[in-house]
């Protein structure tokens, strides 16, 4: 009987260690994106050129470099760890860059170094897919309508600009990023980065017409920590 009691105190201590010793699942960064002045209004897309994909819309589409929301939200900000966050293997999962409607969906599309890149073309036009690497290999390639997906993937951390060399006005952005620390805001601007372990970190917002912005934060435990950025709109 003594053993037996023996050996049950013996569990209950183990697991009243593992629950003393066990480690938070990290913290936390999280905010929102907004812009101060006023941002030059984007122009219609002239999709004339390209009747199968024009008859696509009701109205013409704008263009989508700078994005806002209520609240002088700002859309398609990349909010990432860019010194102190801990290596970590790329995803299994492929990402999807889509085209249709002669427009690249999303117009901003983040990955991971050495993460699968997928491109599809829903179409009924050729496309010609040129991202612009300066860091990376740069290549230029076409995929008519109902061609299977291309498959890339990127060596290097960049922000890498995309055009199609057979619609000028289809323009978007690879953002290939060094861990999986990042978020790119929405409608409301929002981001948020969790399971950081205990540090110190810088972190930067990027964006596509307005440039960067970087803050550094420490994280001690499981705490969240709020951080916003402020960009300064360009009128033109």
């Amino acid at each position: 009987m003594q053993t037996k009691h023996a050996v049950m105190a013996g569990l209950a201590l183990l697991a009243a260690s593992a629950g003393t010793y066990a480690g938070p699942s990290g913290g936390t960064v999280s905010g929102k994106v907004t812009y101060e002045g006023t941002p030059a209004k984007m122009k219609p897309i002239d999709m004339s050129g390209e009747p199968s994909c024009a008859k696509m819309y009701a109205t013409p589409q704008l263009a989508e470099a700078v994005v806002t929301g209520a609240d002088n939200s700002l859309e398609n900000v990349v909010v990432y760890v860019s010194a102190g966050a801990p290596v970590d293997a790329a995803p299994s999962n492929a990402v999807t860059f889509t085209q249709k409607g002669c427009r690249y969906i999303p117009h901003l599309l983040a990955f991971q170094v050495n993460q699968e890149l997928k491109i599809t073309n829903e179409d009924q036009a050729s496309h010609n897919i040129h991202p612009l690497a300066k860091l990376n290999r740069e290549w230029n390639k076409s995929q008519p309508p109902g061609a299977p997906p291309i498959r890339e993937s990127y060596e290097q951390a960049e922000f890498i600009p995309v055009k199609c060399n057979v619609h000028p006005w289809m323009h978007g952005t690879f953002a290939v990023m060094p861990n999986s620390h990042y978020a790119v805001t929405g409608a409301g601007g929002s981001f948020s980065l969790a399971n950081l372990p205990p540090g110190k970190y810088t972190i930067t917002a990027w964006h596509e017409s307005y440039g960067e912005q970087s803050q550094e934060v420490t994280i001690s435990g499981s705490e969240t920590h709020a951080l916003n950025f402020v960009f300064k709109a360009k009128p033109n």
